[in-house]
């Protein structure tokens, strides 16, 4: 399909300039707000990842964040994830998962919000009050909404729910949806990179599995 092609080309781009940014010391295209704002006093993350997997994603965020985390390595060829000690951490036997104090947090997306609101002097994440706040919102939530589905019902050769009932209504407009962001700018928001590149950039990288 050329939309499909169109998604590969654009997003094997974002991860190369993905790959110099987390390796260089500048990002183009951030805006970092006042640091006048009060910060947690423990902001240590712990991460639960394994290799080749949605988690690895999250790993570069930390790192694009500068954040301080522990690594906690989960075995998924081993069964880890279906053993009693990470079902505590996620019921659902996935990875990514971060603990942040008492609090857990499960669900990429969800994980990409909370650690990009959590430094924000890495200005990886709109203000509230941004313009640009509700599109950032929109294109890492498209991901897991419409983006993914659409892709696995794909791979999987399986025919989508009726138009109806479906998330996504249909695979050639969730790409085309996609491609015509794309063309925008060198970011999803444009000309500023944001956590949502982070994400996206992960698409054709092989760790989404």
């Amino acid at each position: 399909m050329p939309y499909q092609a169109a998604v590969i080309k654009a997003t094997r781009a974002r991860r190369r300039r993905l790959s110099r940014l987390v390796i260089g010391s500048s990002v183009r295209g951030r805006t970092a707000p006042a640091m006048g704002d009060r910060m947690p006093v423990d902001r240590n993350i712990t991460l639960y990842h394994s290799p080749n997997s949605r988690s690895s994603g999250v790993l570069t965020l930390l790192k694009e964040l500068d954040a301080p985390f522990e690594l906690r390595v989960v075995n998924m060829k081993a069964g880890e994830q279906r053993q009693a000690a990470y079902l505590a951490i996620n019921p659902m036997g996935k990875v990514p998962a971060i603990k942040h104090g008492r609090a857990i947090i499960t669900e990429q997306v969800a994980i990409y919000l909370y650690l990009a609101d959590l430094f924000p002097e890495a200005g990886l994440a709109p203000v509230l009050t941004d313009p640009l706040r509700g599109p950032y919102l929109r294109w890492l939530v498209f991901y897991a909404a419409s983006f993914e589905p659409a892709i696995v019902d794909r791979a999987l050769k399986r025919d989508p729910a009726p138009a109806t009932m479906c998330p996504y209504g249909d695979y050639d407009t969730v790409l085309k949806t996609l491609v015509d962001q794309l063309a925008k700018g060198p970011y999803m928001l444009g000309e500023r990179f944001s956590a949502a590149d982070v994400l996206w950039a992960s698409v054709t990288s092989g760790t989404q599995h």
